[in-house]
């Protein structure tokens, strides 16, 4: 009798146990959708491990006036295969800018730059031949 009584005390205890597991389980389960991302910079490397984008937050630095700013800035750098940046668009207090590079293995810069600042905004184009043109 005594054994039959161990058994079933037993086997009560191992079925609480497995309810206990299986609501565990289940509350672990999938939470929905991921909340935000958030860190100070981003990068993306290809398989050899080197990077090809970025996406940073720069810290104050001095203006063109001589101010410090307060905000910093933020740059996103899509690269070529050589590390070379391909595509740059960056945001700070005093405007913004993007850069487009025509050519990767080449020593001297040649694509199409845009400025977006405060006191003047600029389209300056580059070709290989190292003719720029401007506009203001």
């Amino acid at each position: 009798m005594k054994i039959q009584r161990f058994a079933a005390v037993l086997t009560l205890l191992n079925l609480v146990l497995l309810l206990v597991l299986l609501s565990q389980i289940h509350s672990v389960g999938a939470q929905g959708t991921p909340g935000v991302l958030r860190g100070r910079g981003l990068e993306i490397v290809d398989e050899r491990g080197k990077v090809r984008a970025q996406l940073i937050v720069q810290p104050p630095a001095p203006t063109a006036e001589g101010h410090m700013d307060t905000e910093g800035g933020v740059i996103l750098r899509l690269m070529f295969t050589n590390g070379r940046p391909a595509v740059k668009l960056g945001a700070g207090v005093d405007g913004s800018g993007m850069s487009l590079a025509g050519d990767a293995e080449r020593r001297e810069w040649d694509g199409i730059q845009i400025l977006a600042k405060t006191q003047e905004s600029s389209i300056k184009i580059t070709n290989k031949d190292g003719r720029v043109q401007v506009v203001k």
